[in-house]
């Protein structure tokens, strides 16, 4: 413990276990407790990858140097990115034609025992919705034999919410990010309530879900088709920050932007009226419309910085309901995964913890581009949802800059001046400080077809980071042997 003269009187600044300085409070010493732990959580082959990583940064070939300049690489691919609208693709097998019975699900992949409750649920609801079987009970035999094929959307350059389910039958937006060519997908927000992402398949659902295919998707494609170039989707994220939304777990202004720009190519379409009404009501009437378009714009964006030899940025963080699970730019399509936290927020009344399902959905991909918690700051009117208070939001932003490459300049945070919102996760950083980033997120029932039952915020479990701490440094081993 060191000691040190502070405005006369001798103090002690404690390192490590706090009741040393409990201690000497108790005897009159004024003792400050310095906010520090070992990196990677005192895991010691850990922590000596970490440091091999590091190397001397005044040799432009040691591991640090090269790892700086392919995340400077990186990030830029990011800030760069310029993803827009330009489809909607009526059913998924359009874009997949080798689909055939296959279901896409959130997060790294996994197998049907393994799934969690409003995943199964969801793939139930999806097999009824194909028509492969007639009754739940049917889908639930099928699924349990091995009858479909599963896959992770972020494998097909595609997210989802919650579950996640695609099916080959479901309308798609088709977003394509002008600046490096690439295309990301998702499927189609289905509003409230009884939703399938959440593991619901009753016959409202399905219903709702075959108007989304026969009406929904085909006006949006209409009216998509008569605005040149496309819907620029950063524009709408970057005004949405500036009117309160983190784009992430609320996206309010962000579907009001969107709303505002195919309302008046719907109307003056030769789409019949009433189907238009609709249409506008639907989205009119859900606030949350915008968030899967938010989402493959984000992955459109993290695409294109994924691939850079060497790079330590997270471009895909993701929830299959179990695990948590990430991918590094500079190692491939490999996931790192860990067993899921539980969020931590504000339940509806009469759920607690224990309805609670473990974190779950792609939607974390808006983290890895720098809003949802990154940008937590941005949102005051979120805050009393997750259940905290608006210095807590400012916190979690302004953390989030010690585990990051950059910051976006264009997407500003009022709250923080108009800095840049902070972009590019560095697994690096995030094992050497132990901050694990903040996930804005739905709490799912850990029932099928319960819903939603609260919101809040949830951190990356750290050992996804430290493993591809490893895993990275193996590499780099490998190249100087």
């Amino acid at each position: 413990m060191d000691k040190m003269l502070l405005d006369g009187a001798l103090s002690a600044v404690n390192v490590g276990v706090e009741s040393f300085a409990a201690t000497l409070a108790g005897q009159g010493v004024a003792a400050l407790q310095l906010d520090w732990r070992p990196p990677a959580d005192g895991d010691a082959a850990v922590g000596w990858a970490l440091a091999r990583l590091a190397g001397d940064r005044a040799d432009p070939d040691c591991a640090g140097s090269l790892i700086d300049a392919a995340n400077a690489l990186a990030a830029r691919r990011m800030i760069e990115a310029q993803p827009v609208l330009v489809d909607v693709i009526l059913h998924a097998r359009d874009v997949w034609p080798d689909m055939e019975r296959t279901l896409l699900h959130a997060g790294a992949p996994i197998a049907w025992p393994d799934m969690c409750g409003p995943m199964q649920g969801a793939m139930i609801g999806a097999v009824l919705y194909e028509g492969w079987a007639k009754t739940q009970d049917e889908a639930r035999a099928l699924l349990a034999a091995g009858g479909v094929r599963f896959g992770s959307c972020h494998d097909r350059a595609a997210v989802g919410p919650m579950s996640g389910v695609i099916s080959p039958s479901m309308p798609l937006f088709a977003v394509r990010n002008e600046t490096n060519g690439n295309y990301a997908y998702s499927n189609m927000s289905e509003g409230t309530g009884k939703v399938l992402r959440f593991g619901a398949n009753s016959s409202e659902v399905l219903d709702r879900l075959r108007w989304i295919e026969g009406v929904l998707a085909p006006g949006l494609k209409i009216a998509l088709a008569a605005i040149p170039g496309g819907i620029e989707l950063k524009p709408i994220q970057s005004q949405a920050l500036l009117m309160g939304d983190e784009v992430h777990s609320r996206n309010s202004a962000a579907t009001s932007l969107f709303f505002a720009a195919i309302a008046v190519p719907l109307v003056a379409s030769e789409i019949e009226r009433q189907s238009v009404r609709q249409i506008l009501d639907f989205i009119g009437a859900n606030s949350q419309f915008f968030l899967n378009l938010s989402m493959a714009c984000c992955k459109a964006t993290m695409d294109a910085a994924h691939g850079v030899e060497g790079s330590s940025i997270v471009t895909a963080m993701s929830r299959n309901g179990v695990t948590t699970a990430i991918r590094v730019s500079g190692l491939g399509s490999r996931w790192f995964e860990a067993a899921s936290d539980m969020p931590r927020g504000l339940y509806f009344p009469g759920f607690s913890a224990d309805d609670a399902n473990p974190d779950l959905g792609d939607s974390a991909i808006a983290e890895t581009a720098g809003f949802g918690g990154a940008s937590l700051a941005a949102s005051p009117a979120l805050v009393q949802l997750v259940g905290g208070t608006v210095t807590e939001a400012v916190s979690y932003s302004r953390e989030m800059y010690h585990i990051t490459e950059t910051h976006n300049p264009a997407m500003s945070l009022p709250l923080l001046d108009f800095l840049g919102s902070p972009t590019g996760i560095d697994v690096r950083k995030v094992v050497d400080t132990g901050i694990r980033p903040v996930i804005t997120t739905g709490i799912a029932h850990r029932e099928a077809g319960v819903g939603q039952i609260g919101a809040g915020i949830v951190r990356a479990p750290l050992h996804c980071f430290s493993s591809a701490v490893l895993a990275l440094e193996e590499r780099y081993a490998e190249g100087a042997a």
